[in-house]
């Protein structure tokens, strides 16, 4: 019986782990789906504003996506080498630039809002902070649909996000953690570097979170309630068919309790003692006749 359990509760892991690597598999596909589309329309947002280097500027996106801020900012590589680059919640550092190396680039920087735990998520922590990220791109040509995707080398000076929202009663939270999503589909944990600001030396999306400590309690109480049921089901189990041995022992003694009542016995005195005696037939002689 244990060995048949170990190999349940086994099992019970590798489906829970095939399932959480699934399910880290769709919401990758929903991200980069997302990505794609955000950045298809701040790039339409550029050619119809014909932007000025150096300016944000808001995407206009549908409703289905409302909730959700995107906005976008052209840049000429020499100035994000001079002064980086200071817009939204990130801060790029001077001596920044772009890998492959070109002229102009553009930055598109999201917001997900309430869209954000619909996007990205991490097992055994909760966000307390909406998702915020930035992509860079290739802007020599805003026209072209085939835009092509840059990273950004900060020669090893941190790149920081401020979450406004992120308030912290008494003090920051020692169990806060900042979070990166980074776009080849990792996923970094790191301490805060100030009450709402966190680090990161590569772009992608980032949010602030905290461990679920009352989650991981109810799956102890689960496994704890399952393995309790499971005993107490095997006990039930032989106590009921102990209880019908029982019974069934029972009904055989009474039974033969019954046959040996129905047996009557006379009793002859032997001594001292008064000892049972089976009556004795015993067949009269018959006299054969002289004739």
């Amino acid at each position: 019986m244990p060995s048949n359990m170990s190999w349940d509760f086994i099992w019970l892991l590798v489906f829970t782990l095939c399932c959480c690597s699934f399910v880290h598999s769709l919401n990758n596909t929903a991200s980069d789906s997302l990505n794609s589309l955000v950045q298809d329309f701040a790039f339409k947002s550029l050619v119809k504003r014909r932007p000025q280097t150096g300016a944000l500027y808001d995407a206009l996106l549908p409703q289905n996506l409302s909730g959700m801020d995107v906005s976008v900012v052209c840049l000429r590589s020499r100035r994000l080498w001079n002064k980086g680059a200071n817009f939204s919640y990130f801060r790029i550092p001077p001596r920044t630039v772009s890998i492959p190396h070109v002229k102009r680039l553009a930055i598109v920087y999201q917001n997900l809002g309430n869209w954000s735990s619909h996007y990205y998520s991490l097992p055994g922590y909760t966000l307390i902070s909406s998702v915020v990220g930035f992509m860079v791109f290739d802007a020599s040509n805003v026209t072209d649909t085939r835009v092509r995707n840059l990273t950004l080398n900060t020669m090893g000076h941190p790149i920081s996000i401020q979450f406004p929202n992120v308030s912290f009663i008494g003090g920051m939270n020692s169990r806060t953690r900042c979070v990166a999503f980074i776009a080849n589909g990792t996923i970094q944990l790191s301490e805060m570097s100030s009450p709402g600001v966190c680090c990161s030396r590569d772009q992608g999306h980032f949010s602030v979170v905290l461990p679920l400590p009352k989650r991981r309690r109810q799956w102890y109480l689960w496994l704890i309630g399952f393995l309790i049921g499971f005993f107490g089901l095997i006990i039930v189990g032989y106590v009921g068919f102990s209880s019908m041995r029982l019974v069934k022992t029972k009904r055989i003694q009474a039974m033969e309790k019954q046959a040996n009542e129905d047996l009557v016995l006379e009793s002859r005195w032997v001594g001292n003692s008064k000892m049972p005696s089976a009556t004795v037939t015993r067949t009269q002689p018959a006299l054969e006749s002289s004739d």
